[in-house]
């Protein structure tokens, strides 16, 4: 079965495959809205973490230390979501915002690698928690 031209250059379209140039709004676009639902996701796992935290209560030795780190967490991953927003909302096209995007762009790059860092103490620190239960109830 061959395919006529038409109808590749139509899926080829459809797939993003054509030789068009690259409208570097949408691509951005794309970018930023792959972002947000990372941080929507983290955000979730947060909210649960925190959830499971203030369970367990003050009896263990890292519970301050952990609601500090989800609720730093929590509030970087709002503030990245609010810069992506704007991100988003400015034209990549008009060379007068490159200087703003660009300091939006470092600045959320930024924040998302501190969330990282303080998930992964998060993560450890849960880890801490898990064995003293399991060491307290065999």
């Amino acid at each position: 079965m061959v395919l006529s031209p038409c109808f590749s250059r139509q899926v080829s379209h459809s797939l993003g495959l054509s030789r068009a140039p690259l409208n570097m709004n949408h691509y951005a676009n794309k970018k930023s809205v792959a972002e947000s639902m990372l941080d929507v996701a983290l955000l979730m796992a947060n909210a649960s973490q925190l959830k499971a935290v203030l369970e367990q209560g003050h009896k263990f030795t890292l519970y301050t230390s952990l609601i500090t780190l989800i609720s730093l967490s929590l509030c970087l991953q709002v503030l990245v979501g609010i810069l992506l927003i704007f991100i988003v909302k400015w034209n990549l096209n008009d060379e007068q915002t490159h200087l703003r995007l660009n300091v939006l762009e470092n600045i959320t790059t930024g924040c998302i690698f501190i969330i990282v860092a303080i998930n992964v103490f998060i993560t450890a620190f849960g880890l801490l928690i898990k064995t003293q239960r399991q060491q307290k109830n065999p």
